[in-house]
């Protein structure tokens, strides 16, 4: 079974006031701390860029990621997830599953993807959960990733395509932190 990991680092971060991807968070790069996390468990990764795509590229440290770049970033989220799983079905290894995580998530940690990762089959539906709600790293088996890209729209990702199929919820509670920075803490960004 082959697991990849997403990691969606395009946006522009409007809440933020830079794209969240070059924001530094306790001594690295958001994209370089989700892109470690998701190697620690995923072959291959990949991430895709798009605010600042080029400044990404030349300041992170993507090593052992494949980074793709979205050229419709700021339509949403969905033309990211689009752009990752088309770059997915055209890697030359087979992939069964992915796992799709998210660039503003710090608290992510290996152990949480590792136990929605278990749950992978070309087949499969998961999400985590904390204290009973949804949240991030969601698995998309294989058989799924046309749906999910054809019904994908602005900033719902998966969310129309999950909430219209079984979806196995698995309990991440306390294993990381569900909580995504939608603003930087004092209300300064903090670029490097």
């Amino acid at each position: 079974m082959s697991i990849a990991a997403l990691v969606l680092a395009a946006g522009g971060g409007r809440r933020y006031g830079m794209p969240k991807a070059l924001v530094s968070y306790e001594g690295s790069l958001l994209v370089e701390r989700a892109v470690r996390t998701a190697r620690a468990v995923c072959d291959p990764v990949l991430v895709v860029l798009g605010a600042r795509a080029v400044d990404v590229w030349r300041t992170a440290d993507l090593a052992g990621a494949t980074a793709l770049a979205n050229p419709d970033w700021e339509t949403g989220m969905a033309s990211s997830l689009r752009t990752g799983l088309e770059g997915l079905r055209s890697w030359p290894a087979q992939v069964d599953a992915v796992l799709v995580t998210l660039v503003d998530m710090p608290g992510m940690t290996p152990a949480a993807l590792e136990r929605v990762a278990a749950h992978g089959a070309r087949g499969a539906l998961a999400t985590a959960v904390y204290d009973g709600v949804r949240g991030h790293p969601v698995l998309l088996g294989r058989d799924h990733w046309a749906g999910v890209a054809a019904t994908a729209t602005g900033d719902e990702g998966a969310r129309r395509y999950l909430a219209d199929h079984e979806v196995v919820e698995v309990d991440c509670t306390g294993l990381a932190d569900p909580v995504d920075l939608d603003v930087p803490p004092g209300g300064v960004p903090s670029a490097p």
